[in-house]
């Protein structure tokens, strides 16, 4: 029996029962069963490299044993799993936490919301205060953004497909060059003349949101003085600056915060995937005292309260009492910068470029299709990777945190042997 009636076999429940709206379980036909660290195994016992990470939300790879262990107690100990916003024990521990190990060490002050399980609920709270505090109504966005699915996402979202669904038009937004989108143009000089412009038909906006590195856009670093340099446009207009930190924070740059290396100091930041540690809805909102206007209850979610991520994360966070772990992802993002800048000088075929910093990196390929093949052959050889950008050209390298070398290693190598089977078929 060929591989594709095996797959076809084995997909037999998703392609019959469940909508067509899915996507993860095409490119990837296999039915997973198992997973340890940087490594999963589908019911057939196939091992497979993990350099997807639940896009970004697994950086501390999966069933981290400490996390795994304090869930499993907790849930024997009848500990309260759904609780809104009421007080609890994980709730209280996490908070203090993470004030204790992220938020005062780098000399940050934010009231810490939570909005809801996912990064799109941080977006929307995010949109809502701003409006809400600055009695404005337009928010500037970024070409190739990626905030969410839900409609005040979506309507700061660049990519034209995901903004069809929502089947509504889309208001109150205007969207801007972000760093380096064209060569032969100055995108904060553009910016200004916009603000500065009588003539611009671009209102006073509340908020500018940003992704330092873009994720779904293709991997799109930002410069740190562009970063700055945005700071500075929101302070000198009193617009309010979000970052969206959901996939780019909890240390896939390399810092737990993306923007720290910029040294700016953001009115409203969003967290989710990794913020849970271990794989667990989980979304914050941190928002800088001056601007918590909201009305007990304006904003609000039946599942805001989710302990046993409250307990996965505070676990987590425990990784960022000192700065090894920051070393570690930097140490281990130099090896696979190095891997991707020879993947591009070694094949020029792929007419390809480096993108990204830390372990949130790609490799963009200026040739249609070529991502999806070389992803595809990967999948083959037992190496999860999954493309991004607007045209799906960019190979997107996700790689758990705490992979080992050894295993960053042999997961480029599948990289570097799907890239040389595809080239040969061509």
């Amino acid at each position: 029996m060929t591989t594709a009636v095996l797959n076809d076999t084995k997909m037999k429940t998703f392609e019959e029962l469940e909508s067509v709206v899915r996507s993860y379980s095409r490119g990837w036909p296999t039915v997973f069963e198992k997973s340890k660290g940087y490594k999963l195994w589908d019911i057939d016992g196939k091992e497979y490299i993990d350099f997807f990470a639940g896009a970004g939300t697994l950086n501390y790879g999966h069933n981290d044993e400490k996390m795994q262990q304090k869930l499993i107690d907790y849930i024997k100990q009848d500990g309260i799993i759904h609780s809104l916003d009421m007080g609890t024990i994980p709730r209280k521990n996490f908070l203090e936490s993470f004030q204790d190990i992220i938020l005062k060490p780098r000399n940050l002050d934010y009231k810490v919301m939570f909005p809801g399980p996912t990064g799109t609920n941080a977006v929307e709270s995010a949109l809502k205060i701003a409006r809400k505090v600055t009695g404005r109504d337009t928010v500037i966005s970024f070409t190739n953004a990626f905030h969410g699915m839900t409609v005040g996402s979506l309507s700061v979202t660049g990519n034209s497909m995901k903004r069809e669904g929502a089947g509504i038009p889309l208001h109150n937004s205007v969207f801007m060059p972000f760093d380096d989108f064209t060569e032969d143009q100055n995108s904060i000089a553009y910016l200004e003349s916009f603000l500065e412009g009588q003539g611009s038909g671009v209102a006073l906006p509340a908020a500018i949101i940003l992704e330092t590195v873009q994720g779904e856009g293709g991997i799109n670093a930002a410069s740190m003085e562009w970063i700055k340099k945005i700071e500075a446009i929101c302070k000198r207009w009193e617009i309010l600056l979000i970052i969206d930190d959901i996939q780019a924070g909890s240390g896939r740059t390399g810092t737990f915060f993306s923007f720290e290396p910029a040294d700016i100091d953001p009115d409203i930041v969003c967290l989710s995937k990794s913020i849970g540690g271990i794989g667990l809805p989980m979304a914050i909102t941190l928002i800088k005292p001056a601007y918590d206007k909201w009305t007990p209850g304006e904003h609000n979610g039946t599942f805001r309260g989710n302990n046993l991520a409250f307990i996965a994360a505070e676990e987590a966070l425990s990784n960022w009492k000192n700065d090894d772990f920051s070393k570690a992802i930097n140490k281990k993002a130099t090896i696979l910068k190095e891997f991707i800048q020879a993947m591009v000088k070694n094949y020029p075929e792929l007419k390809a470029e480096a993108r990204g910093r830390g372990l949130m990196q790609g490799i963009a390929m200026h040739v249609d299709g070529l991502a999806n093949e070389i992803c595809s052959a990967a999948f083959e050889r037992g190496l999860i990777v999954e493309t991004s950008g607007p045209n799906d050209e960019v190979v997107k390298f996700l790689p758990p945190l705490i992979i080992d070398e050894e295993g960053l290693e042999k997961g480029m190598k599948m990289l570097e042997e799907s890239i040389q089977h595809v080239l040969a078929s061509k």
